[in-house]
C-alpha cells in the first residue's frame, strides 16, 4: 500500500483525497494554510490527521499531492521538506511540470483530474479523465497505478499537451457556464423563468456531444440572418459588456460558417 499526503483542501483534494482514501493509495495526512478546512477533509477520511507544517521529513507517506491553486504552487515547493525518496505531483492543467523544480527530489510528476469540482456536487471519479506526467519512469509507473485505482480513463501527456487541453477546458466549461450565467441575469431582468431555458441548454450540450459542436450548431448567427442579429443588437445597446460579447461570438461564427 502506498500513503497519500495532502498539501491543499480546496475542491480538487475535498473529491480526490477520499477517491484515493478507498484504494490501496491511502491518504494519511492532510496539509492546509487554514487548519479547520484541513480538519473538515479529515472528517472525511479514514485515518487521516491534519498537518500543521509543511515539514513532512517524519511522515509515513510516499506520494505527496499539491493541490492548491496554481500561483501557491511554487511556494509551496520552496517551504516543503520531503522524506528520503517522496514523489511529489502538482494537480494543476496549466501548470508545466517544471514547477516542481524546486523540490530536489527526482520523483516529481503531474497528476491531473480534468473535471470541474464544487465541493456541493458529487464526482464520480471512474469516468474522469486522469492525465499523468513524470520524466521519472518510477514516478511515472505509480502515478498511472494510482490514476488507474480511481479511474479507467487514464492518459500519458506532455505538458504542452496539458496546456493545451486546459485552455479548450476553459472554453468548455468555464466560458459556457459563464454565458448561462448571463442568459439567467437576461431572463431574471425581464421577469423571466430561468427554468425555461433549460431544456434548451440539455438538448444543446446533448447534441453537441452526440454529433459534434460544428454540426450542432444552429441560431442567426449560423443562418447569417443579420436582420435578428441586429435586432438583437438594439435590444442589448444598454450593456455594452454583453453586446460586446453577442457581437464578437457573433462574428466569430459568422466567420467560420459563411
Amino acid at each position: 500500500m502506498k500513503l497519500v499526503s495532502f498539501i491543499g483542501s480546496g475542491n480538487v483534494a475535498w473529491h480526490l483525497a477520499p477517491a484515493l482514501d478507498n484504494t490501496d493509495f491511502a491518504v494519511r495526512e492532510v496539509y492546509s494554510r487554514n487548519p479547520a478546512h484541513a480538519a473538515a477533509l479529515v472528517d472525511k477520511l479514514y485515518e487521516a490527521d491534519v498537518k500543521t507544517s509543511l515539514d513532512f521529513s517524519d511522515s509515513p507517506s510516499n506520494i505527496f499531492i499539491i493541490a492548491v491553486p496554481d500561483d501557491a504552487i511554487q511556494s509551496i515547493v520552496q517551504e516543503i521538506i520531503l522524506p528520503d525518496e517522496a514523489i511529489l505531483v502538482h494537480t494543476s492543467g496549466s501548470q508545466p511540470l517544471s514547477a516542481l523544480g524546486y523540490a530536489a527530489i527526482p520523483g516529481i510528476g503531474v497528476f491531473y483530474p480534468l473535471q470541474t469540482f464544487s465541493k456541493s456536487k458529487k464526482v464520480d471519479f471512474a469516468d474522469v479523465p486522469i492525465f499523468v506526467e513524470s520524466e521519472n519512469p518510477g514516478t511515472e509507473k505509480v502515478l498511472l497505478a494510482m490514476a488507474k485505482a480511481i479511474s479507467k480513463n487514464v492518459h500519458q501527456v506532455t505538458s504542452q499537451e496539458r496546456k493545451a487541453m486546459h485552455i479548450a477546458a476553459v472554453f468548455a466549461s468555464n466560458f459556457t457556464n459563464h454565458m448561462l450565467l448571463i442568459a439567467q441575469q437576461i431572463m431574471k431582468e425581464n421577469n423571466l423563468n430561468f427554468d425555461w431555458l433549460k431544456p434548451l441548454i440539455a438538448e444543446m450540450i446533448n447534441k453537441s456531444i452526440s454529433i459534434g459542436p460544428e454540426q450542432a450548431q444552429t441560431g442567426p448567427a449560423r443562418r447569417g440572418d443579420f436582420e435578428i442579429l441586429d435586432r438583437h443588437m438594439e435590444f442589448l445597446q444598454n450593456d455594452e459588456q454583453r453586446a460586446e460579447i453577442y457581437k464578437v461570438i457573433s462574428q466569430h461564427i459568422i466567420d467560420r460558417y459563411h
